[in-house]
């Protein structure tokens, strides 16, 4: 039990360290938008802080005008321009005539290109990463009907609304799906689904709370949805399971468990659920000749093997299970993919907001702070690929949730220099002042119903 316990905290500590990678790299790039464009247009900036600092800084040192350091509170991170009402609340700096250095003292054009960088910086950083993804890595999609043994129903929600194991979707809204991958995101956007059982087609109307439905059974530790259905052969079977000592050996394809027949890995899942402690008849097919033996399930409902094609794609698309097409870039070309595939997320990303922010779809129980982001990397090892890809989903979302018109963001910010702009006056700083507060505020309120929904599920 220690050492389960153990490996547990190790896999939480593998995604709390991408996270905290991944968040520190995008806050320092968003923030030096900020330090940069302030730098050109001559203002002062007092502090570059990656992380908040309240009462202590874990280090710090200035250089010249600035202080650089890092804070210990690792909820964001900032850079503090002179003569700029913000998250350090410096009223009685304020109180002073401005000074050519400071940021009220610019016109307005330069005061809106300095709150625009940061969020320029995220757009920017997403689509040179993907770009280096495409190169390096390639975009890989899985046609849809390219798997060959259709899916395995995972959630109840899907089987509720008539999706079967083994059926094949083939369109969704009525377009033919040929990235498995994005059918994910496009089942929860989407009307209607079309799947193909036992040769002919059925059309399949989806629900408009589908989305907060899923949730809820995530919730239950339904970590998907849907997941290729895959035959039952063993790849690894480590010699100190129970499995191992009862005789199951890699390679050997487990075709009954008792009287049961047993063809998939879903049904093997399913009939060791009601067999937990027990011990049970196992067939199986080894060098083409059938034998069997005893072997004990353990607590949770497991033999203690890991089977072919379990999550991997590529290791499936050798056995022939489905098909993975890859196709990667050359330098010239994979800036452009770059920049279309940075406007694919982004345009699937307010279309998902669109969903979270309507009661009806039930999406706000989904909303989830550090707990729910750190739960997307991968768990069981670092994995460059996926760490890079999060990431730059990761820069999309900071650059939209900066873009949103509350104060204390730099949206907030945006707006009342777009009035400015347009109508001539400039707001009060009393009025800027107390907006920064409300804005504070909201911004408080919105991270603890985030994070109190990761740990409490406030939103069910």
């Amino acid at each position: 039990m220690n050492h389960l316990l153990a490996i547990n905290w190790s896999n939480v500590g593998l995604q709390v360290g991408q996270l905290l990678l991944a968040l520190s790299i995008l806050i320092i790039l968003h923030e030096f938008g900020h330090y940069i464009t302030a730098r050109w247009f001559k203002c002062r900036v007092e502090k570059f802080f990656l992380f908040f600092d309240p009462w202590f800084a874990l280090v710090k040192k200035k250089v010249k005008d600035t202080v650089y350091g890092i804070g210990w509170l690792p909820l964001g991170g900032y850079v503090k321009i002179a003569g700029m009402i913000d998250e350090s609340m410096d009223t009685e700096a304020m109180k002073q005539p401005p000074k050519e250095w400071e940021f009220r003292s610019k016109p307005a054009w330069q005061r809106l290109i300095i709150m625009l960088a940061g969020i320029t910086m995220n757009v920017l950083t997403a689509f040179v990463i993907y770009a280096f993804v495409l190169m390096i890595w390639g975009d890989k999609k899985i046609p849809a009907n390219s798997l060959k043994y259709g899916v395995h129903v995972v959630d109840s929600t899907l089987y509720q609304i008539g999706i079967r194991n083994g059926d094949k979707i083939i369109a969704i809204n009525g377009k033919a799906v040929n990235d498995y991958e994005k059918m994910f995101r496009e089942v929860i956007l989407a009307d209607n689904i079309t799947v193909e059982r036992n040769g002919q087609s059925l059309n399949l109307k989806l629900p408009v709370d589908l989305l907060g439905r899923l949730i809820e059974n995530r919730k239950k530790d339904v970590s998907f949805f849907l997941e290729p259905r895959i035959p039952v052969m063993a790849m690894f079977v480590p010699d100190t399971t129970n499995a191992f000592k009862a005789g199951l050996r890699k390679n050997d394809r487990i075709i009954g468990i008792n009287s049961d027949t047993v063809e998939f890995y879903d049904q093997l899942k399913n009939d060791l659920q009601e067999l937990k402690g027990d011990t049970v008849d196992l067939h199986v097919i080894r060098d083409e000749s059938e034998i069997s033996f005893k072997a004990p399930v353990d607590t949770e409902g497991k033999l203690g093997f890991i089977p072919y094609g379990y999550g991997n794609y590529i290791q499936m698309d050798s056995l022939g299970w489905l098909k993975l097409n890859v196709k990667k870039y050359g330098f010239f070309e994979a800036f452009p993919a770059g920049v279309k595939k940075t406007g694919d997320e982004l345009s699937y990303y307010l279309a998902q907001f669109k969903k979270i922010i309507n009661p009806r779809t039930g999406g706000y129980k989904g909303v989830g702070g550090f707990k729910a982001i750190g739960s997307i990397f991968p768990k069981y090892e670092w994995d460059w690929e996926s760490f890079w890809r999060i990431t730059a989903f990761l820069s999309i979302i900071l650059a939209f949730m900066n873009l949103l018109p509350i104060p204390a963001l730099d949206g907030g910010h945006v707006l009342f220099t777009l009035y400015e702009i347009v109508s001539g006056r400039k707001p009060s700083e009393k009025f800027l002042e107390y907006a920064q507060i409300a804005g504070m505020v909201i911004l408080l309120a919105l991270m603890l119903y985030a994070n109190g929904n990761d740990w409490f599920g406030w939103g069910k």
